[in-house]
């Protein structure tokens, strides 16, 4: 029998199409290398938050492609799409994609199931304080649009107790839940900060955004999970708390 060369996954998370900030051109790269083989994967997982909304009026030329692009590659490969909070209702949406969304999935991966999950269900601050998500998400968006290398986004995110808290309960909660579904590894997205955790008996993985520098994506093969990232600074490996692969 022939090892199959190919990544078991690649996971993204978090693209937010319509998003002034989506990182629509890197997104594209990306999918690119992953369409002619530069990235040789047998499934694409996008864990959440395609769309920043469901007003597809907000969706420039750049985002399109991404659509695009994602269409292709599920005539490839295995695409799999995870809805997030942002992405609306699944069955008017899921046409765009070409794809069948799923509220979760679960894989295995060198013998290790493995859960990906956006993660929004173990964040309850959206449902109970909606005016206070959605203030934050708007400073957050005009820090962003102030720095476009995005240091005092990522520094205000730092500082937020409730930012913090909030990362924290959707870490600690998709733990648990990954392991009363008999999984070793979860992964999720929502918090839009890449993180790698393999201490304990479930490793909690997060795949970032690409809404923000650096943008960050996950490769599995093997049960083995990495953290790639890109537009790598020297200033900002310390930031990040995970194996990082350039």
């Amino acid at each position: 029998m022939i090892d199959d060369p190919r990544l078991d996954a690649v996971v993204i998370s978090d693209l937010h199409l319509g998003s002034d900030n989506c990182q629509a051109k890197r997104i594209s790269a990306l999918l690119e290398k992953l369409l002619d083989g530069q990235i040789a994967t047998r499934r694409l997982i996008i864990n959440g938050d395609v769309f920043d909304s469901i007003d597809f009026r907000r969706l420039k030329k750049t985002h399109w492609k991404v659509l695009s692009l994602i269409r292709h590659l599920s005539d490839k490969i295995e695409v799999i799409w995870t809805n997030g909070n942002h992405d609306g209702p699944a069955e008017i949406v899921s046409h765009l994609l070409g794809v069948q969304v799923q509220n979760e999935y679960i894989f295995v991966s060198g013998q290790r199931r493995m859960l990906v999950i956006h993660g929004d269900l173990f964040d309850d601050f959206i449902d109970h304080h909606p005016v206070l998500t959605w203030l934050g998400d708007l400073i957050y968006n005009a820090l962003q649009k102030v720095d476009r290398r995005h240091h005092i986004a990522r520094l205000a995110k730092s500082r937020s107790k409730i930012f913090l808290h909030c990362m924290d309960k959707v870490r600690v909660k998709s733990m648990a839940y990954a392991q009363k579904k008999g999984c070793s590894v979860v992964i999720c997205g929502h918090t839009h900060l890449a993180a790698a955790e393999r201490e304990g008996p479930v490793e909690y993985y997060n795949s970032g955004c690409w809404t923000e520098l650096p943008t960050t994506y996950l490769t599995i093969v093997g049960g083995e999970v990495a953290l790639h990232q890109e537009a790598l600074g020297v200033e900002s490996v310390q930031e990040l708390p995970a194996t990082v692969v350039a």
